[in-house]
């Protein structure tokens, strides 16, 4: 589905699923950084698999920027064509490499906190959010 395939009825958004993985700069990483260990980002969570850790520290650097990311940006847009993302400590030469994958739409009307606005939340309706497989980061 493309951003614009919903119909017009519906008050929703659409988010990418991002794919966070870690990798090496040209300097040896300082924090713990292992190349190739990832997460997902589906929504709004942090899906590690089994064996898969990040270290809170570089993570808080990371983590502002995750929702921006899943977000529809002009190809123009740093947020569009900045991939990576540096460990905060100065020093490290571990990186974060931000790829989005599917999208995935939400309705408003189940991810809000307003009282006049609100229906069951997604996650307890016993469905994900709608999603589009298709990547174009």
């Amino acid at each position: 589905m493309e951003q614009d395939d919903a119909a017009p009825d519906e008050d929703g958004f659409w988010l990418y699923d991002l794919r966070v993985e870690t990798v090496i700069g040209d300097r040896p990483p300082v924090c713990r950084h292992v190349a190739g260990e990832a997460f997902r980002v589906e929504g709004e969570n942090l899906v590690f698999e089994a064996g898969q850790r990040v270290s809170m520290y570089a993570l808080a650097a990371v983590l502002p920027l995750l929702p921006a990311k899943q977000r529809m940006t002009s190809p123009n847009d740093w947020m569009s064509t900045d991939a990576e993302v540096a460990c905060p400590d100065p020093h490290c030469g571990g990186r974060f490499r931000i790829t989005r994958l599917g999208k995935r739409y939400f309705r408003h009307a189940e991810t809000t906190g307003l009282p006049d606005k609100r229906a069951t939340p997604y996650w307890q309706a016993g469905q994900d959010a709608r999603t589009d497989d298709s990547s174009d980061s």
